[in-house]
């Protein structure tokens, strides 16, 4: 027969055993049916919340609304209907139909909380809704944005042509070279590790937990497509005609400190014990990259009045460049009318600055090829000076 202590020994087994049945039973998952949700002003749309299986007890699910940094039980900001609370019934209910009503354009995360101990996960499910003025809005942005990305992917082209057509790259500034060169590579180290590295992606997620990746493919694509075309540009300048022309130490030493920064700095990351985050470093290229893109055009411009010419700096690199650029600041307007977010614009004044930067300077560019410098020919005038002096001095030998 059994004592007594070995009956409480056995209970005491079942009782742990079912509790932690309870336990995994009571570990239910809910999420939206999507997570991200595009709608315009005044629209009704239908969104479902999704139980991974049905709840053991009844229970209370409310919903929270984040615009910014800030997580409330109440929206305050007038862009959708407050969603009532929904009531969960012990296993019975698997999915609860809710209708989001659009009152004002803007951004929003909607997520959900609940006092149950049975819901597990809760504060990292939830749904991004965008409310735009217009859908047609929508769409022409997203054909402005291929037009803009197919300008400045073909940019490049026109200068390579130009350097093949004369078999000479004299006109061509190589600091502008080596300034684009070293802003492309950097940007292109930026967006790679912002894509496709996954200790960086945790990294900035963990950062912005609700946050959306702000490098996408086409970004990746475009960057890698324009450090191989200026890789070409540059061995052009070594098997063409490339004058007297060389880089200045200026140009060579500020670019020298820039890589010797990234190399401390990559040291830094390696063996400071967490000094730098990977994270933190991918952001100097980017300051780099920003750095570079103010100064670049500026040796370009130089030259071009000093030798009182264009020739040999392409105006098809130029007009396709402003096409993009252009394209790209009238994206940024109607995204921020039709989101209703201004600071997208004034907010961010380094984006808005180094386009319309960018534009300045191909409007610089177009007047000194079209109008300032229209038809002169410095290279072919010095060949023919060159010729004409060579001339009675080949017949003085003879």
């Amino acid at each position: 027969m059994m004592n007594r202590q070995g009956y409480i020994y056995i209970f005491s087994i079942l009782a742990s055993t079912v509790n932690g049945f309870n336990q995994n039973e009571t570990k239910v998952h809910i999420h939206f049916s999507k997570s991200d949700l595009k709608t315009v002003l005044g629209d009704v749309d239908s969104v479902q919340l999704i139980l991974s299986e049905t709840a053991k007890k009844n229970a209370t699910v409310v919903f929270t609304y984040q615009t910014g940094d800030e997580i409330q039980l109440v929206e305050t900001n007038n862009y959708i209907t407050p969603i009532p609370n929904i009531s969960i019934v012990a296993n019975q209910t698997k999915a609860v139909s809710i209708n989001i009503t659009s009152t004002g354009v803007g951004h929003l995360n909607l997520g959900i909380n609940s006092s149950s101990d049975q819901f597990i996960g809760l504060s990292q499910e939830f749904m991004r809704i965008t409310i735009v003025h217009s859908s047609p809005l929508v769409v022409i942005n997203s054909i402005i944005g291929w037009i803009y990305f197919v300008a400045w992917s073909i940019s490049f082209y026109p200068q390579v042509f130009e350097n093949w057509r004369r078999k000479s790259v004299v006109g061509l500034n190589f600091d502008f070279l080596l300034y684009n060169i070293t802003g492309f590579l950097v940007y292109g180290f930026f967006n790679v590790g912002m894509y496709w590295v996954d200790n960086v992606k945790d990294e900035y997620m963990s950062q912005h937990p609700r946050g959306i990746n702000p490098v996408q493919l086409n970004d990746v694509i475009f960057t890698l497509h324009a450090v191989f075309v200026t890789i070409i540009t540059i061995i052009q300048c070594f098997i063409y005609d490339r004058g007297s022309q060389k880089i200045s130490k200026f140009c060579l030493t500020l670019i020298s400190l820039a890589w010797l920064f990234i190399i401390v700095t990559l040291f830094v990351v390696i063996f400071g014990d967490n000094l730098i985050s990977w994270l933190q470093y991918l952001y100097y290229f980017s300051y780099i990259k920003l750095g570079v893109t103010i100064i670049k055009y500026i040796p370009q411009a130089w030259m071009n009045c000093q030798r009182q010419s264009t020739l040999g700096w392409s105006i098809g690199n130029v007009l396709l460049d402003f096409t993009g650029g252009s394209f790209s600041l009238l994206q940024m307007f109607l995204l921020a009318y039709n989101n209703e977010d201004w600071s997208s614009i004034f907010g961010d004044p380094t984006k808005f600055g180094l386009g319309a930067f960018s534009i300045l300077f191909d409007i610089l560019f177009m007047v000194q090829h079209y109008c300032l410098y229209r038809g002169k020919d410095p290279y072919e005038s010095l060949n023919n000076y060159e010729r004409e002096v060579e001339a009675p001095l080949l017949s003085a030998v003879h």
